[in-house]
C-alpha cells in the first residue's frame, strides 16, 4: 500500500490492508469553525469599546458634577452667605483687623436690616469695594451728633460698642461735596451707618447715607482666628 500524503485520514477507520479490494475509506471531513477565534477577537474588541465608553461616561459624569458644584457654590455665595476678611480697624473693638467673618444674604431678600445690626455694603465712593459698618438709623429717621453722642429722632442712643469714644461730625462729605448739616434726616431708600471705632472710621459722616440696595449682607459671626470667634 502506498501512502498518499494528500489524503485526509484524520479520524478515519481503515480497511484491512490484506483485502484485495483495499481502498481507504475517507470520512467526511469536519470543517473547523474558524469563526471561533474571530468571535473571541470581536469580544476583545467589544470589551475595549465598553471600556472606552465607560471612560467617557465617567468623564462626562465628573464634568457634570464639577459644573453643578460650581453653580451651587456660586448660588450659595450670591444668595446665601459670603466670607469676608476685614482689612482695617474701623470696627474695633467689635471686629479686629484681619478677622474672617460670615455675612448672611438670604434674609435680605425678605426684610431690611435692623438698627444696631452690622452690615456689609458697596462703598458709595468706589462700588468695587465692600465696607462693613453698624446700621445706626433707617430711612426717615433723623440723626444728630451733639456733645460727642449720637441722637436718633431726638433720643440719645446707647452705644457700648464704641468703648467710650466720642462721635464727631466730619468736616466734609466726600461724595456730596459739602458738609452734612445736622440734624440730618435719612432719605427714603437709604440707611445711616457708622463704624464702632468712631475716631478712625470712614462712614456716613463722610460719604453720607448708604442706599439699601447697596447692602450685601448681615455680618453674623466671626469664624477666624479662633480667639476672636463670636456671634455679632
Amino acid at each position: 500500500m502506498s501512502y498518499n500524503p494528500n489524503d485526509k485520514l484524520t479520524g478515519a477507520y481503515l480497511s484491512s490492508p490484506h483485502s484485495q479490494n483495499y481502498a481507504p475509506k475517507r470520512m467526511k471531513t469536519v470543517k473547523v469553525n474558524q469563526d471561533t477565534s474571530d468571535h473571541l477577537q470581536k469580544n476583545d474588541q467589544g470589551d475595549d469599546d465598553k471600556k472606552e465608553k465607560s471612560f467617557w461616561a465617567s468623564a462626562v459624569e465628573f464634568l457634570a458634577v464639577l459644573v453643578s458644584a460650581f453653580f451651587i457654590a456660586y448660588a450659595i455665595r450670591f444668595f446665601v452667605f459670603e466670607i469676608y476678611v476685614v482689612p482695617t480697624g474701623s470696627m474695633l473693638q467689635t471686629i479686629q483687623e484681619q478677622d474672617m467673618l460670615v455675612g448672611e444674604k438670604l434674609t435680605l431678600h425678605f426684610k431690611d436690616p435692623e438698627v444696631g445690626e452690622i452690615v456689609t455694603f458697596r462703598d458709595p465712593i468706589d462700588p468695587n469695594k465692600v465696607l462693613i459698618k453698624r446700621l445706626i438709623a433707617n430711612e426717615g429717621s433723623t440723626v444728630d451728633l451733639k456733645n460727642g453722642y449720637v441722637y436718633v429722632d431726638g433720643v440719645k442712643i446707647a452705644e457700648p460698642y464704641v468703648s467710650g469714644q466720642i462721635t464727631e461730625p466730619e468736616a466734609n462729605a466726600s461724595n456730596l461735596g459739602l458738609p452734612i448739616s445736622y440734624p440730618y434726616t435719612v432719605p427714603e431708600g437709604y440707611v445711616w451707618v457708622m463704624g464702632d471705632n468712631r475716631g478712625n472710621s470712614l462712614d456716613s459722616r463722610a460719604f453720607g447715607p448708604v442706599q439699601k440696595s447697596a447692602i450685601t449682607s448681615r455680618a453674623l459671626w466671626i469664624i477666624w482666628p479662633f480667639k476672636d470667634v463670636k456671634m455679632l
